[in-house]
């Protein structure tokens, strides 16, 4: 974050951050939500044993130690910091099966964090019925994107990997070199691939409330790799993601009688660096807007479309220039109000998808083997469903997540999702 390194001043909240943080409301929370299912045994996790870990290991002057101060934004030391008041037990838990979990982590999403202290909680859940617990990591998006969030995890939760995630090839999609000029002219063309595509109301589009309805599905990394690799343009993992998600989108409509048509989804794309320092929390995100060809009865035939789009918009670094833009749009308020409000809007995209890189080895947390790891991300208004995918240790978790007032079977979908992943991988490698 700007400043976050400076001990001469306020370590002020970034733009980024700060944007973030005001998108709070009666029906945002404002944070990310990572869920970290831990291997069966025959005792409870030991919350103080947790507590003392987690309390040890957040180093003076880390984020996790710091509060937000108003009304300038600024991060502040918490001189009043209680480990306890952030890693609990939820209570009511014990015995519950694996969809009582999803529903415990569901009501958690809802629940704001608390802004007088660092915003980040950890909740244990269960033990389930089948001996496994699970720790529910909230933290807020002004406090760090999805691969800031890890690293935070990395510093306080599971035993230290020293395989903290770095930002992955291809994430960072550079400007093409040029002159400024030469960027200038390509904005119009930039705009008019990412927010040129006005498209009438989905399913999607409703005014939502503070409730949250989570759902998971897994897949094998090496599956969607390997579907990838048996394309003509080899597709990436995250095109075999977005197929299987237009995929399991286009059976769940299909069976709630919807039309099906296309349906446009907005991509995050990381901007970290590899070379920046990994104990770094900050956001630096944009996007790319993709359609997802719902209309389409093959499998094949939407993921090369799909993975032909994405090409396309990263050969032309269309996620660096929506950045550049944004920023410099920054410095006139009204004029970058308007635009953000644009690219906002459901005449835009429908749905957001977000794919993030997760820890490549296996962890534990305290002794406890972490036998799964699934991402959550909040919905918006009038972009009711909100997608989110992680990897680990040789698996993907895909999470939903909605306002289940305003769209109901969330979990009818998510395994949707899941049997358009073995449809993907029928037709492509048998």
């Amino acid at each position: 974050m700007e400043g976050s390194r400076r001990r001469d001043g306020p370590k002020r909240l970034s733009a980024d951050d700060v944007r973030l943080l005001a998108l709070e409301s009666a029906a945002i929370a404002g944070h990310t939500l990572k869920m970290v299912v831990l291997g069966p045994s025959h005792d409870p996790l030991d919350i103080d044993r947790l507590r003392e870990s987690v309390g040890a290991r957040i180093a003076a002057g880390s984020r996790g130690r710091e509060r937000v101060a108003l009304p300038d934004p600024h991060w502040v030391r918490d001189d009043e910091f209680d480990v306890t008041a952030h890693v609990r037990r939820r209570d009511g838990t014990a015995g519950i099966d694996e969809r009582g979990a999803w529903a415990a982590a569901g009501e958690l999403m809802s629940e704001r964090l608390d802004h007088r202290r660092p915003l980040w909680a950890l909740d244990v859940v269960g033990p389930l019925a089948d001996g496994r617990e699970a720790v529910v990591s909230r933290i807020h998006h002004a406090m760090a994107d999805g691969i800031s969030c890890l690293r935070f995890l990395d510093e306080v939760l599971w035993e230290p990997s020293g395989c903290a995630p770095s930002p992955p090839g291809g994430a960072a999609v550079p400007a093409v070199a040029g002159s400024r000029g030469h960027e200038l002219r390509r904005l119009p063309a930039t705009l008019m691939r990412e927010l040129g595509h006005r498209a009438r109301g989905s399913v999607f589009d409703h005014r939502i409330g503070a409730s949250r309805e989570l759902a998971f599905t897994t897949a094998p990394l090496a599956e969607l790799k390997a579907i990838g690799a048996s394309r003509p343009g080899r597709a990436t993992v995250n095109d075999v993601l977005l197929a299987s998600v237009a995929g399991g989108l286009r059976a769940w409509l299909v069976a709630t009688g919807e039309r099906v048509g296309r349906l446009r989804a907005q991509v995050p794309v990381s901007l970290h660096h590899r070379d920046e320092d990994p104990a770094e929390l900050s956001n630096r995100d944009a996007f790319l807007n993709v359609d997802l060809p719902l209309a389409e009865s093959d499998p094949l035939a939407r993921l090369d479309r799909i993975s032909g789009e994405t090409a396309a918009c990263k050969a032309a670094g269309d996620a660096q220039e929506l950045y550049d833009l944004f920023h410099a749009l920054a410095r006139c308020p009204p004029l970058g109000r308007a635009v953000e409000h644009i690219a906002a809007g459901p005449h835009e995209f429908s749905l957001a998808i977000s794919n993030v890189p997760g820890p490549r080895a296996a962890l534990t947390v305290i002794g406890r083997p972490v036998e799964g790891l699934y991402s959550v991300a909040e919905p918006a208004q009038r972009h009711v469903l909100r997608v989110s995918a992680i990897s680990y240790a040789g698996t993907v978790g895909i999470g939903v997540c909605t306002d289940p007032e305003a769209l109901p079977g969330i979990s009818e979908l998510a395994d949707a999702i899941g049997r358009s992943i073995a449809e993907l991988r029928q037709a492509a490698i048998g």
